[in-house]
Order: C-alpha cells, then sequence, then structure tokens
C-alpha cells in the first residue's frame, strides 16, 4: 500500500551533510475536508513526535501523490510556546522532498499536526427518488460517493465534505508536480499562501467531529460554504470509491407534468417533476448539492419500481424551486395542424408597392392522454418576431410568456383526447408600427 515517507532526525541539521533517518510513528488521526468545487482537500495529519531539546529536524516526502508542497505547515498541538519551527527547506537537486528546522526547548513527546493541500480526492452526490403511485409526492434520498486517486492512503480518516465555490490561484496538481516548489530551491520562512481563501477553508477544517453511535452526516453552514460532515472515521485507499447515505426524506409534495416546445424538444413531449428546497416540501434545512437524480415510480401495492428517467441538477439553495427535465414520454401524444394562412390589410408605399400586411394563421392542436390518471401539460408556441395578436377558443388557459411566445395549460382526466383552435396574426412590415 502507498504511504507517505515522514521521517525525523534527531541531530543537529545540516542541509548537505549525509543525514540518519528515523521514521515516525503511524497518525494517530487524520482529517480530509473535500471539496466538490475544485479539485481540493484539506488533510489535517497528526502525529506524535520525540523531540530533544535544541535543533531537531523534519524530512517529509510526497513522492508518487498530488500533494502541494507549497501549502506545507507543521504545527505544534502543545508547549508551543517551547517549540519553534524556524524553517522549511526543498533542498537542490532533491525532488518531492521538504526538511523543516524545529527548535525546541523541552526533550518530550509532541503532538504535531501536518497540514497541506493535495489533488485527487473528490466527492459528488446522487440523489434517488421515487413517486408515489398518483404521482403526487415522492421519497428522495441524498447519497455521497468519495473517490480517492490521489496516490496516498488514508485509513481512519474523519472526512467532511464541503458544498461552495472558491477561488484558485493555481492548481493543486501542477503544483504538486513542480519541481522545485515555488521555482527555486531554498529555504521558504513561511510558506506563502497560494490560495484567496485559504485562511478560511482552514477555518471550516477546524470544527470540531460530532461522536455519536451511528453513521450519518451531519450537516452545518460555515460562511459562504456548508459542510457535510461524515460520522465515525472512514478507510480511503487510493484508488477507492465509498458511498455513504446522506439523508432520505418521505412524502415530499411535487408536481408531475407534461412540457411540449417543438423549436426545443422537437415533436416529443417531454415529462417534468417539479418542487422547491423547501419546508413546505419537507426539505429546506441544507442546500443541495449538485448531482444526478435518478426517479422511480411505485406501480403496485407490492412496491415494485418503474423507471421514470433521470436528470442533473445544479446546486440548489434553500428555497430554491427545482424543475427536472426526466425525458421523453410516449403517455401523451399532441398533433398540431395548420388548418388555414392568408395575408390580409395590405399597405401601400407612394410607389404603390406593399409595405405592409398581416399574415393570419389558424392551428389545431390535438391532445391524447394514455395514462390512468389526470395530467397536467404545458404547451409553448414561439413567433417571429413580438409583432402579434392571437384568439383562443374558449374554456382554454393560456398566458403570454414573453414577447415571442404563449403557453397554454391544460388538465386532462385519464384517457381523455381533447382539441382546440387559435388564430395568430402577424404584423409584418409597416403593419408593426
Amino acid at each position: 500500500m502507498k504511504k507517505l515517507f515522514i521521517f525525523f532526525i534527531l541531530l543537529i541539521f545540516n542541509l548537505f551533510a549525509k543525514i540518519d533517518l528515523v521514521t515516525l510513528p503511524s497518525r494517530e488521526k487524520v482529517q480530509l475536508t473535500i471539496y466538490n468545487s475544485a479539485d481540493l482537500t484539506l488533510v489535517r495529519d497528526e502525529r506524535i513526535l520525540t523531540l530533544k531539546k535544541g535543533e531537531n529536524s523534519l524530512q517529509f516526502s510526497w513522492a508518487n501523490t498530488l500533494i502541494d508542497p507549497t501549502s506545507l505547515e507543521l504545527i505544534p498541538k502543545q508547549d508551543i510556546t517551547s517549540i519553534n519551527i524556524s524553517q522549511l527547506i526543498f533542498p537542490p537537486r532533491v525532488n518531492e522532498l521538504g526538511i523543516w528546522k524545529i527548535d525546541s526547548k523541552i526533550s518530550k513527546k509532541i503532538p504535531f499536526e501536518i497540514s497541506y493541500f493535495t489533488s485527487g480526492i473528490s466527492w459528488e452526490a446522487f440523489y434517488i427518488g421515487t413517486l408515489s403511485s398518483d404521482e403526487k409526492s415522492m421519497e428522495l434520498k441524498v447519497y455521497v460517493k468519495v473517490i480517492n486517486n490521489s496516490g496516498e492512503d488514508y485509513e481512519n480518516a474523519s472526512v467532511r465534505l464541503v458544498v461552495g465555490k472558491i477561488n484558485l490561484l493555481e492548481m493543486i496538481k501542477d503544483l504538486a508536480r513542480r519541481f522545485p516548489p515555488y521555482g527555486t530551491p531554498g529555504i521558504i520562512t513561511p510558506a506563502p499562501m497560494v490560495y484567496e481563501e485559504k485562511a478560511e477553508m482552514v477555518r471550516a477544517a477546524k470544527i470540531l467531529l460530532a461522536e455519536a453511535k451511528g453513521k450519518e452526516i451531519i450537516k452545518e453552514g460555515v460562511s459562504e460554504y456548508f459542510l457535510y460532515t461524515i460520522e465515525g472515521k472512514e478507510n480511503l485507499p487510493n484508488k477507492w470509491i465509498k458511498r455513504l447515505l446522506s439523508f432520505s426524506q418521505k412524502d415530499i409534495p411535487v408536481e408531475y407534468f407534461y412540457k411540449y416546445e417543438e423549436e426545443r424538444y422537437g415533436k416529443s413531449v417531454r415529462r417534468f417533476i417539479k418542487f422547491a428546497n423547501d419546508q413546505i416540501h419537507k426539505l429546506g434545512k441544507e442546500p443541495l448539492p449538485d448531482g444526478l437524480i435518478k426517479i422511480f415510480k411505485y406501480i403496485n401495492k407490492e412496491g415494485n419500481l418503474s423507471y421514470i428517467g433521470s436528470d442533473r441538477t445544479k446546486y440548489i439553495p434553500i428555497g430554491e424551486k427545482v424543475e427536472l427535465d426526466l425525458g421523453e414520454s410516449k403517455e401523451l401524444k399532441i398533433d398540431i395542424k395548420l388548418m388555414d394562412t392568408k395575408t390580409k390589410n395590405y399597405m401601400f408605399n407612394k410607389d404603390g408597392n406593399i409595405s405592409g400586411w398581416e399574415e393570419e394563421k389558424i392551428y389545431k392542436i390535438k391532445i391524447t392522454n394514455y395514462k390512468n390518471l389526470p395530467v397536467k401539460v404545458e404547451i409553448k408556441r414561439n413567433f417571429p418576431h413580438q409583432y402579434w395578436k392571437i384568439e383562443v377558443d374558449k374554456n382554454i388557459q393560456w398566458e403570454k410568456y414573453d414577447l415571442v411566445s404563449v403557453k397554454f395549460t391544460l388538465n386532462l382526466s385519464s384517457l381523455e383526447t381533447r382539441e382546440f383552435t387559435y388564430k395568430i396574426n402577424l404584423f409584418e412590415g409597416d403593419r408593426r408600427y
């Protein structure tokens, strides 16, 4: 298994001298704070070092990993006033190696935290939604998947997942491979910050883990970020993937409906689900991360399921509405026919040529519902410009959607077929004014 090679040197530091190395004890604990908006993870690795009074040296190698050496920090966890981390040196002609110089006024075992940023660890969310048989409510389960391709094993790790946008000045994976780390070898005191928001990310990473018996994900707000803490410890070997349940909520009210728009979807009818991330819909406790949502439906009392469709959602803040496009449906059929067309009301210029006119078109729309459930369908019709007027059959609900389109909304009973017509007058040329 891949391990970081970290060594402790118990003699006076000499950069160019031959040094005897003593392997450090294994990790006492490690914490991973993983961002999903960038290829970035903050690692906090705790070890107990045996210091002697005087000068000590610690050698750190990040070979075959994606660690950013410019982010390395070493911090004593106790007796801080007696310990001074004076230098971090990247020796010349030695790749992927750094050496800390530690001045100690005491001889004692001291817990130290080594923190750094690494690339190659990521997480993503995905959702499973199950509609009730009447399509009026839904059970939603949210999972998180953690992927480790960093080159390093992390055992018994505390894992926290962060939702929020950050602004990287440089990519971690590029910094990990750059030699020397800062462009030139030598002594770095101290390592500079290369991220505009590093201080905020470190502060977020220092929130204490909650202790509980069950395995669950704890959520809390941290500034503009939102933190998901996986309770307990996880083993995350290199090249492994782990899936965990974030939360599950039953009886979420949803609106299941259909859309038709030729310019956008062609001749097919699309099905949609709409709900909101708020308390009315039994959600709204935390923002929902972006991810793939797969929707199923109960088709009988025995709990058998039918696959409906899927969509990928963006980050959903608290209070925001969600509309999922679940793909083409054969449950409804819509036929639109042009029944009549003509031009009229001509205008002529001073030379006797036509300068303006009206184009009149009459359409018939037929909707057939093949389902044993009532349905709602929205039909959008687009026009070539904003100069128009429309006449629609009575008892048909419609609205001006924007300057160049209208939307018809119909509610059909189970197995119902309905027809209606509308007449559109387009004003062309001088008739537009």
